[in-house]
């Protein structure tokens, strides 16, 4: 049988705390259910299928990643989009952050099987959100201030069995032992 899995960042309670309140409101008020079923978190790789009896071939790529690194911080700065009018995107925008894009790189090294193109982002809207409600939204969220940061001193490995479970994490260190 198949499962799903994927690779991410996630911040800290509460901020995933703080992100949540913006997916409540799109439910409530731009009818978008969807973003609600996930928590806060930055997808370093996307989510694909495998089947379950490899899963250990994907433990084993996943803990080749080299996070033989410092941690970092990652500065949350108000709110981007993806205006696709068949699928749109709100989300919140992280600055641009080259020790994200190098984290990215590391992960692609070991997870190389599936192209796509990586812009960091926190979603808080997507899926039935549908182009007139995210228009409305966008007028929101587009001048809308909100600001912090994290430290990324892990990622995550998540499996999807019935809701994302973290299977597997990695901790980023410089002096980890290898």
């Amino acid at each position: 049988m198949k499962k799903l899995y994927f690779i991410a960042i996630y911040p800290p309670e509460e901020i995933i705390e703080e992100v949540q309140v913006f997916k409540r409101d799109l439910a409530v008020s731009y009818g978008n259910s969807k973003a609600l079923k996930n928590e806060a978190h930055i997808t370093l790789f996307p989510p694909f299928f495998r089947e379950a009896e490899l899963e250990s071939d994907i433990f084993t790529a996943f803990e080749r990643i080299d996070t033989h690194r410092c941690p970092f911080e990652v500065e949350l700065n108000g709110f981007g989009s993806f205006p696709n009018p068949k699928n749109p995107v709100i989300f919140v925008h992280p600055e641009d952050n080259s020790d994200l894009t190098d984290l990215h790189r590391r992960v692609k090294q070991q997870f190389n099987f599936k192209q796509y193109s990586f812009t960091p982002h926190m979603t808080i809207g997507y899926r039935d959100l549908t182009w007139e409600n995210y228009l409305k939204a966008w007028e929101k969220y587009r001048n809308l201030e909100y600001k912090t940061k994290f430290i990324v001193d892990k990622i995550l490995l998540l499996r999807h069995d019935g809701k994302w479970v973290p299977i597997a994490e990695k901790i980023i260190e410089e002096n980890q032992k290898r």
